[in-house]
């Protein structure tokens, strides 16, 4: 037993061994971590010691800069132009979200230093413990003392150690991207419909490439990163890659996340459907339905409910059967929904906004908070999978222009500290400098986000018939013929006269032998 015991103990300790030699370097052993740190920034100088470029890479990127002036339509976009229809806008309220920022002490994105390299946050993609944190509220600075918040509250924000943390950094992880790409919009699940929690350790049936029993891709298995720049971009994304397979080692210029640049142009053995890759994104086929890891999303947001309070003055919180949050005295109405089926447009990969300042017709509602172009027949247009997203949002009437609300905060006009539509619109808008007519009406919009994650396995791809048949997934298609969906005239016409043709002559040579039975 005890030979036993031993001999299994030393098998344990050499698979450790031979997790740890994955990396090329100790963390721990490195002079310049073996010390307290009490900030951020004193992590990311010690980092610079040895990364002595990493942080002016980082500056480069739409991670950091959270803006993209794109080259198709000119709109200059990101997280601090754009007006969404979750949480509306960044501009008022950065303390809040810079949690996800990559960087130290975004207070006011009109102020904050972006050519400052120790402002670069190290640790939000390189944490392997688990353990760190960026508190809303602290303007993305991890909380290093035990912090009582938000102040007189009693509620206390443990402090993490960043020295112990600095020690365990390693590459990215699902989890790392995650922490921020899961929880967009205010919470899990909330915004994208095919990233959420769930996608941590994911078993096959959801995601097939990153199954953790399986292949286990992590994030940047697919947006593969150089010079921290990681592909794949949502403002202008690649709908139609014509590309083949990339191959190891070749210098590619391309969308290395797109799936034609692992499976090629004919990733069918049956020919008949290899003829479709021309037409229909992978992902229409490939993912029947998102949010399947049993987390809800959220599919439609009505901020002009908003305002109700419970019988102790708090704001109202109301939950349906699995305990999730339906309505919310300071966000109004959600509709959730789990397994839900895509819907289909053409797209282009061209994305247009409608910005803070752009004039609204509220007789037009619903307004697209963004736009998929594309058609039939601009030959670079295929069908893809999207989640529409709907929501009722803050507007002047009289301005005729989409409002910045200042939602985060403890002082007195933030709305979900008061509840106070004037206060908080005023001090939004007094924020990116534009006028505000001091009416508040509420207006219909939607948004689109393409669905490309949760890939199921190939044996759960979408049956002929889904798509195949009248009322199928693609009813509302236009520009393209589907055999079995509807009619096409001339196609039907021929079809008609060749069975016509057929029956004719059926019919004939039965009349034909009938007459000559006795021969």
């Amino acid at each position: 037993m005890g030979g036993t015991a031993h001999a299994a103990a030393d098998q344990k300790a050499g698979a450790a061994t031979a997790a740890l030699l994955k990396s090329t370097a100790d963390h721990s052993k490195f002079k310049e971590l073996q010390r307290p740190f009490q900030s951020g920034p004193e992590v990311t100088k010690a980092c610079l010691t040895c990364h002595t470029e990493a942080a002016k890479q980082v500056h480069q990127t739409q991670h950091w800069k959270w803006e993209y002036v794109n080259p198709g339509t000119g709109q200059t976009l990101g997280k601090r132009h754009v007006i969404n229809n979750f949480c509306t806008s960044v501009s008022s309220n950065y303390k809040a979200c810079a949690s996800c920022h990559i960087g130290y002490g975004m207070e006011d994105g009109s102020k904050f230093d972006f050519a400052s390299q120790e402002n670069v946050d190290c640790l939000v993609c390189h944490d392997a413990t688990g353990k760190y944190k960026k508190p809303s509220g602290f303007a993305g600075n991890p909380v290093t003392k035990d912090t009582e918040f938000p102040p007189g509250s009693g509620k206390i924000i443990r402090g993490i150690d960043l020295q112990a943390i600095a020690q365990k950094v390693g590459k990215t992880r699902r989890e790392t991207c995650g922490a921020c790409h899961f929880y967009g919009g205010g919470g899990d699940a909330v915004k994208h419909g095919d990233l959420d929690s769930s996608l941590e350790q994911p078993d096959k049936a959801l995601d097939v490439h990153m199954d953790a029993e399986g292949n286990n891709f992590t994030c940047a298995t697919c947006h593969k990163t150089d010079g921290h720049q990681v592909p794949g971009s949502r403002y202008a994304p690649t709908a139609m890659d014509k590309g083949g397979a990339h191959m190891r080692g070749k210098a590619d210029s391309s969308n290395p996340a797109t799936c034609q640049a692992c499976h090629g142009q004919a990733p069918h053995g049956m020919a008949k459907l290899n003829d479709h890759t021309d037409k229909v994104a992978c992902q229409t086929c490939h993912i029947p339905a998102f949010a399947r890891g049993d987390m809800p999303t959220k599919m439609s947001w009505d901020w002009s409910t908003a305002g109700k309070r419970d019988a102790k003055g708090k704001p109202l919180v109301i939950t349906n059967d699995d305990g999730h949050i339906t309505y919310n005295g300071i966000k109004g109405d959600f509709v959730l929904e789990e397994n839900v089926r895509p819907e289909y447009m053409w797209f282009n990969g061209s994305v247009k906004y409608t910005l803070l300042g752009d004039d609204i017709d509220k007789s037009r509602q619903p307004i697209a908070i963004n736009t998929f172009e594309g058609g039939p027949d601009d030959g670079k247009s295929m069908i893809w999978p999207v989640k529409v997203f709907r929501g009722k949002q803050p507007f002047d009437p009289v301005n005729r222009s989409l409002v910045v609300a200042h939602l985060a905060g403890e002082d007195d006009t933030a709305y979900w500290k008061n509840m106070d539509w004037q206060k908080a619109i005023t001090a939004g808008m007094a924020t990116v400098g534009k006028p505000y007519s001091g009416k508040v009406d509420f207006i219909e919009t939607v948004a689109m986000w393409p669905i490309t994650h949760m890939v199921a396995p190939k044996e759960k791809a979408l049956a002929c018939t889904e798509c195949h048949a009248r009322g199928g997934r693609l009813d509302k298609i236009e520009g393209i013929y589907i055999p079995g969906r509807g009619g096409n005239r001339i196609v039907d016409t021929v079809g008609w006269l060749a069975a016509a043709a057929l029956l004719a002559g059926v019919l004939v040579h039965g009349l034909i032998r009938f007459v000559n039975r006795k021969h």
